[in-house]
């Protein structure tokens, strides 16, 4: 991943600015991005050419992001999936971040259009802190805009908890702001947007579980499918810990009478990068119909070699008395950008009504042996 921002990349990026600032240096700005970002990973190499644009944009913060806002590309579709070809605007967001703090009004015209084209979920997170009135209401703005992106930025730049990037401790203190603003967000037409409320609402629970509950209960009630959606997935964390609140808000049963057969992991050994899957059926032994919250938590190894939880959901059902249902995941050992994956031994347990259900184990290794 880290290898997208290459000497090839660095050479587009500064005919871009080139082809809108005659007097930018492209020369002087590869050079100086290609110094010593070999030895740099993937968010250490987008910082290290955003350093090398403040040397060579224009010096004032509004007039490098008005080369920045005329380089830029299309717009992308708003799925949510940034791919490769997105990154490449990272540098700039981090540049925004870095070096446009003084300049709100510039930043946030530049931040609403790279958001269009990659993520600035980052970068607007320093605005919020630093003018945390002014930057609300210009969310609650992007939360009504017809562009999907914005309204997606309103929600997931404000998530509390937000992956590789630092905490907002205000709304970590105090989420209600945050609820006013997904109140607007909540019937969204966009799954790409009603993904990233119930991923807000999901990291406001770690915290303030009686709030999500609160409002999800709310929401629930004749709730269109897609706000379904949210409240399912926005109490994931809470039905994986057992929170009997949510999963009666899911409809789940209380203590439901099931037993678990066929358990099997294969394979049992995996390589790094590699897939393993696991089956099992859940037989239910209750004299009634029970309905069932079903996922797998799997406690993935850490570069330390403690072990982190990750929960998945596999499905919804309603189960008969004496039936059997059979149920299986695949589960990638493959590095993403938001996981990397270590040798050991990785525990995976059912989690069915918030309840745990040891199911074995899988051992990561670097490298099958051959023998000679």
């Amino acid at each position: 991943m880290k290898d997208i921002f290459s000497l090839a990349l660095i050479c587009e990026i500064a005919a871009e600015f080139r082809a809108v600032d005659i007097s930018f240096d492209a020369d002087a700005f590869i050079a100086r991005s290609m110094e010593g970002l070999n030895k740099l990973e993937l968010t250490g190499r987008a910082a290290h050419i955003a350093d090398a644009m403040r040397v060579y944009l224009p010096v004032r913060f509004a007039e490098a992001a008005a080369v920045i806002d005329a380089s830029l590309g299309p717009e992308l579709p708003p799925t949510g999936k940034i791919g490769g070809a997105a990154l490449r605007y990272m540098p700039h967001v981090l540049f925004v971040r870095k070096y446009g703090l003084d300049d709100y009004e510039a930043a946030m015209r530049v931040q609403a259009e790279l958001t269009k084209r990659f993520t600035a979920e980052f970068s607007i997170r320093a605005f919020l802190v630093k003018y945390p009135e002014r930057a609300y209401e210009q969310m609650l703005v992007w939360a009504d805009d017809d562009n999907a992106h914005l309204r997606r930025l309103a929600s997931e730049g404000m998530r509390p908890r937000l992956p590789w990037a630092p905490r907002l401790r205000a709304f970590q203190h105090n989420p209600r702001p945050v609820i006013e603003l997904l109140e607007r967000l909540r019937d969204d037409p966009v799954p790409y947007v009603r993904r990233s409320v119930a991923n807000n609402l999901n990291d406001i629970a770690k915290d303030h579980p009686e709030l999500v509950i609160e409002t999800c209960r709310r929401w629930a009630q004749e709730a269109p499918e897609g706000r379904t959606w949210i409240v399912r997935h926005a109490l994931r964390s809470l039905v994986a810990t057992g929170n009997q609140d949510a999963i009666r808000i899911l409809g789940g049963a209380a203590n439901p009478s099931i037993r678990l057969s066929g358990v099997a992991i294969a394979p049992q050994r995996v390589t790094l990068g590699g897939n393993t899957r696991v089956s099992f059926e859940v037989v239910s032994t209750a004299q009634q119909s029970q309905r069932l919250l079903i996922g797998y938590t799997v406690h993935f190894v850490k570069a330390n070699g403690s072990s982190r939880a990750k929960f998945f959901r596999l499905r919804t059902l309603t189960i008969h008395s004496g039936e059997k249902i059979a149920l299986s995941a695949t589960m990638s050992l493959a590095t993403m950008t938001t996981r990397r994956h270590f040798p050991g031994n990785h525990r995976i347990d059912a989690i069915i009504n918030g309840e745990a259900h040891p199911l074995g184990n899988f051992e990561v290794i670097t490298s099958m042996s051959v023998p000679a």
